[in-house]
């Protein structure tokens, strides 16, 4: 199992000139410590669930930019990009130059987006639920079609692209990481379009559930699901309780979870994710997952 680090609060105490580097310094303390992925949030107001839609915010793929200058080795991604906050085209142009400069280190995060205050507040359009999935799936077409020799028209109900041309193609194709745990829709579009999923690690009766869904819908689309990383974003604090954290992460790795992603806490982000990568990293990678076993 691999460990990940997933950066969503710029509260800092030296106000806005902390942010730059202390986010700097973050990404490598993960990067040194072993950890597969570094994320930041696609939101522009922060989201009820950690702060004040006040708090500071960074726009993500600006913010990779940044990143993608300051490490060398890890992969870098938003978890997730709202489809609805870029013009998919536009979208598979900009996660090609993050993975160009970044030297074929960029993923795709994408999920069906969500927070309607953000969209109303900066005047983005917010569709219903279902044609928001639409969007979602036209987005993963357009992408895949631009990351190949296909540079011909796209023809899709939402998106219409004379020219799907892509130049320079990314160094790797970025893997694309599908956010969310609807059983209908998303895990379906897992199954269909998928390299990775990433589930709330809610606890393991509901992922097993969730793995079992995406693993009918594999069965469905004539994929082999071993194909597809599983991974989940947990709210366990392993410099806290490093003991507790092993633990549940060792029944998730089980269940086939590939990779997990916490939160840095406290006042020092860099500190926190070089701890938790010391006293986690190693111990993580003894644990192999049920499709690995």
């Amino acid at each position: 199992m691999q460990l990940a680090i997933h950066y969503p609060n710029f509260v800092l105490a030296g106000g806005s000139e902390s942010i730059a580097p202390t986010l700097a310094a973050t990404a490598r303390a993960a990067e040194d410590g072993g950890c597969s992925n570094f994320t930041v949030m696609d939101h522009w107001f922060q989201i009820e669930q950690i702060g004040e839609p006040q708090e500071p915010m960074l726009e993500g793929y600006t913010a990779l930019g940044f990143i993608a200058a300051k490490t060398e080795r890890i992969t870098i991604g938003l978890l997730v990009t709202g489809v609805t906050y870029r013009h998919p085209g536009l979208l598979a142009k900009t996660i090609t130059t993050v993975d160009v400069l970044s030297g074929g280190r960029a993923q795709l995060g994408i999920g069906a987006a969500w927070f309607e205050r953000e969209h109303l507040g900066l005047g983005v359009r917010y569709p219903p639920i279902a044609e928001r999935f639409e969007r979602l799936e036209e987005a993963l077409q357009i992408c895949n079609q631009m990351w190949s020799d296909d540079d011909g028209p796209y023809e899709g109900r939402h998106f219409q692209l004379a020219e799907t041309l892509c130049s320079p193609q990314p160094i790797k194709r970025p893997r694309i990481l599908i956010g969310g745990a609807g059983e209908r829709k998303t895990l379906l579009l897992v199954a269909r379009y998928g390299d990775a999923c990433n589930l709330f690690g809610t606890g393991p009766d509901v992922v097993a559930h969730k793995l079992e869904v995406l693993a009918r819908h594999c069965e469905a689309e004539g994929r082999d699901p071993a194909e597809i990383e599983k991974t989940i974003l947990s709210s366990l604090d392993p410099v806290a309780d490093l003991d507790r954290f092993l633990a549940s992460m060792e029944e998730y790795a089980r269940l086939g979870i590939d990779t997990v992603w916490v939160v840095p806490r406290g006042p020092d982000p860099a500190g926190w994710v070089a701890q938790a990568s010391s006293a986690a990293v190693p111990r993580l990678a003894e644990f192999a997952s049920a499709e690995g076993s």
